[in-house]
């Protein structure tokens, strides 16, 4: 499964999802968006329609127009605003985990993909956007954060 890698159109989904959510029930422009996030405005046009397709969000013409959410944000999990973008949250070389399987020895490695997969699902799927319009995370999930291992990255050791 390698790392976690969230690719830059999830990164700019789940951003602009935010800033939907820190105006909700009202609507931003997606210059708007795209300025307050740094995003560039041609990406942003085709991921506001990914949402928009996946009806999570909707959008409106005129003066009081521009892009909403189309459920409350306490509704909306950071999975779901992935899933839009990217399918699958997590797959072993383009399959989904359970359908992995392996000869021999490595048999038993497919159920670590599974668990692997449960685990990032816990924080996904029970983070909303309200949770992080609030800066705060549900029990388990600032429990994660407060781990001192968790903000360390770990690589192969040195070589020298």
């Amino acid at each position: 499964m390698g790392p976690v890698r969230i690719s830059a159109r999830v990164d700019y989904a789940v951003r602009a999802a935010v800033e939907l959510a820190a105006v909700a029930p009202d609507s931003l422009t997606s210059d708007k968006i795209a300025q307050a996030q740094g995003i560039p405005a041609r990406f942003l046009q085709a991921i506001l329609g990914d949402l928009q397709h996946a009806r999570l969000v909707t959008s409106q013409r005129g003066r009081e127009g521009g892009y909403r959410l189309a459920l409350p944000p306490e509704e909306v999990s950071i999975a779901r605003v992935m899933r839009v973008e990217q399918g699958f949250l997590a797959e072993v070389h383009g399959q989904r985990p359970e359908d992995v399987a392996y000869p021999g020895a490595a048999e038993p490695l497919a159920q670590v993909w599974v668990a692997a997969r449960e685990a990032y699902r816990r924080v996904l799927e029970n983070v909303t956007l309200a949770d992080v319009v609030a800066g705060k995370m549900p029990a388990q999930v600032a429990e994660m954060i407060e781990l001192e291992s968790a903000w360390r990255s770990f690589s192969l050791p040195d070589t020298e």
